[in-house]
């Protein structure tokens, strides 16, 4: 008898005796392997780093000078405030639980209850986030926090992947710990009891909430009968129903993840209820596609002042693979019958570069853009002199999704190379920082970074360790 694994005995006859040494010998050599040893040592003094002198009250923001006198997240961060719109503490507080698994050590726990407090002490009495946090009780982004340290508002949201992102952390850290931190747990539970009660009874979400939401009549989405150009705006379009910044996927995502940790068919079911939102938001032709966002009636509605009722290409991307998503989870094939008509339509729709436009005007299909003059927008065919704030034009994404459409299951992504480690391993400073140059690149919260200035990202620690911790996990 020879035991060749920690958890589980076999039993080989003496036939087999060569191969189970054959076995052992890699076994020990995978373990013994240079390259995972440099990313254990990597991933314990980035991890370091990050939590001992980058964290505040156990939370992060987006962008740091590389002297960490400079914080920011949509904008310069407050002394006493965290992230908590991604990447910021649900992201960070992600990777220290890949960590965990990949090496057990309870540092890394550690780290992730030290984000998951922070994230507690925030939690609104709507129960979910707002996109930030202050501890300052007088600070000028203090909301109504449930632990009953803040005022001012309660307004839960999912833009940006907010209160997705914290639930998504929360629910994993609860499963790390078997559910047997109360507080970790209740959280968790608040928070997914608030999304469930934020669904109207045609399956959508609202951008805002700070309670249930009031019941409205279900409908097929159709074209507006006025001049949507300058009627039809209103006001609180964030109480409405909102596909903007791929809620849809992250709500979906969030929705499924609970039901796997949990085992409780309430979640699967709302997300499939989305699904149902999702048939019923699919524009008629000419347009079968998707807006941002919907009034009760279910017409296309403007949301900001550059942001009109129109159809948009990369929301409707989002929505496919949504509906994919929840055909996986569901089997039920009525999510896939929406994809074709799209597909099709989105790919007529493509800009001369390969790019979609960010919105098409309605019935037309004419790229919409918006042209600036000091706080006022107008809406433009032109392409040539468009504002800096704002994504005009989105990748195309559509040869994957049809490649998953007619395949059936969604890409994985590459698992990390020797390679790959050993290029971020190597990239690591000598106080365990990952240095970014900046390049001209769109960033997370904008920052004004001059060409060539060297920050650091919360978002590419986060990267970082997730990648090493699935390596070590692939080096066992």
């Amino acid at each position: 008898m020879n035991r060749i694994h920690p958890t589980r005995r076999a039993y080989v006859s003496a036939s087999a005796a060569s191969a189970v040494g054959l076995l052992l010998s890699r076994t020990l050599r995978a373990a013994d392997d240079p390259t995972r040893d440099a990313a254990l040592a990597a991933t314990k003094k980035a991890a370091t780093y990050f939590r001992t002198k980058v964290a505040r009250h156990g939370g992060y923001v987006y962008h740091y000078s590389p002297d960490l006198t400079r914080r920011l997240g949509e904008g310069v961060a407050g002394p006493e405030e965290i992230w908590v719109q991604p990447p910021g503490t649900p992201t960070v507080g992600l990777a220290y639980l890949a960590a965990y698994e990949a090496t057990k050590d309870d540092f890394y726990l550690d780290a992730a209850r030290e984000a998951g407090e922070a994230l507690i002490y925030g939690q609104l009495q709507s129960g979910g986030w707002t996109n930030s946090i202050d501890f300052d009780p007088r600070g000028p982004r203090v909301a109504q926090y449930r632990s009953g340290k803040g005022k001012g508002r309660n307004n839960s949201t999912l833009d940006d992947g907010i209160t997705q992102g914290a639930i998504r952390f929360l629910a994993r850290f609860d499963k790390a710990l078997q559910s047997k931190d109360a507080a970790i747990h209740d959280a968790a539970q608040i928070a997914l009891g608030a999304l469930l009660a934020a669904q109207y009874p045609n399956g959508a979400f609202p951008q805002v909430w700070t309670g249930p939401v009031p019941k409205q009549p279900v409908a097929k989405a159709s074209y507006p009968d006025y001049d949507w150009r300058t009627e039809g705006k209103i006001k609180n379009y964030w109480d409405m129903y909102t596909l903007n910044d791929g809620l849809a996927g992250t709500v979906t995502a969030t929705l499924l993840e609970a039901h796997s940790i949990y085992s409780e068919p309430k979640y699967k079911e709302a997300a499939a209820r989305l699904g149902d939102f999702l048939i019923l938001a699919q524009m008629p032709d000419p347009q079968p596609a998707w807006a941002q966002q919907y009034g009760y009636d279910m017409h296309p509605i403007w949301a900001r002042r550059f942001e009109p009722a129109a159809i948009t290409g990369g929301e409707s991307q989002d929505v496919l693979e949504t509906l994919l998503k929840i055909y996986r989870a569901t089997g039920d094939k009525k999510y896939l019958e929406p994809i074709p008509r799209a597909l099709a339509y989105l790919k007529k729709s493509l800009l001369p570069d390969g790019r979609l436009a960010r919105y098409y005007e309605l019935k037309t299909s004419k790229p919409l853009y918006m042209t600036r003059g000091g706080d006022e927008y107008s809406l433009t065919y032109d392409d040539a002199d468009l504002p800096d704030h704002y994504g005009w034009k989105v990748d195309s994404r559509l040869a994957g999704i049809e490649r998953e459409y007619r395949e059936g299951e969604a890409p994985a992504e590459p698992r990390p190379s020797a390679d790959e480690a050993a290029k971020i391993i190597a990239a690591l400073d000598d106080q365990g920082r990952w240095i970014s140059t900046y390049a001209g690149e769109r960033l997370y919260g904008q920052p004004k970074f001059k060409s060539g200035e060297t920050y650091i990202a919360s978002a590419v620690f986060s990267r970082n360790l997730e990648r090493l911790s699935e390596f070590m996990r692939d080096s066992h």
